[in-house]
């Protein structure tokens, strides 16, 4: 096992070539989450910093979480090649679309329907473990452009922000998400 304070060369480009990632972050009580997030929705902008897009889905932990205790675990596994399992701690932000300097990020991103939060990595460490009770496997391909990605394009802005009312606004443990801006005419 390695640990440091930020990412090597290496580890950039592991990142960069894994189609899978997870994410975990838990309030000061409630529940812990853990989220497995795909498509081309994460940038390493430096050895201490990555950003994530994230996609409107059933929930929304992650961003209610980051309103209570800003911190943040990614995790990356080699599914394929030689096994390897990277973790980078850290304190996040969360950015929507709403917020100045949302437009900087997202140009990191290509342009997806339902994208409602940037998340922040400020990274304090970083730690490498073996992988080697991680399975192979082979990947195919990302589901989001064939089933997510229609979905919330289909919505149109207004539709998806009337998603977000009912099904981001809170979490499962009642946590507000800041995802829906209470008296907004826009939900």
């Amino acid at each position: 096992m390695a640990t440091g304070s930020k990412l090597t060369g290496s580890f950039i480009k592991f990142i960069e070539r894994q189609p899978l990632f997870f994410v975990a972050t838990a309030a000061p009580d409630g529940r812990v989450n853990v989220s497995p997030k795909g498509l081309d929705s994460l940038r390493v902008l430096s050895p201490n910093r990555i950003v994530w897009l994230s996609l409107s889905g059933s929930g929304n932990e992650t961003a209610a979480h980051l309103r209570e205790a800003n911190r943040m675990t990614l995790m990356f596994c080699a599914f394929e090649g030689d096994a390897l399992i990277l973790r980078t701690y850290g304190t996040a932000k969360t950015l929507h679309p709403r917020d100045a300097g949302w437009d900087d990020l997202a140009g990191l991103f290509p342009d997806m329907a339902g994208s409602r939060q940037i998340f922040d990595l400020d990274i304090e460490l970083v730690q490498t473990s073996c992988g080697t009770g991680v399975p192979v496997m082979t990947f195919h391909g990302q589901r989001g452009p064939e089933e997510l990605l229609p979905f919330y394009e289909d919505m149109g802005v207004d539709g998806v922000e009337r998603y977000w009312a009912r099904k981001n606004a809170v979490s499962i443990d009642g946590r507000d998400t800041g995802t829906v801006v209470q008296g907004s005419d826009r939900v």
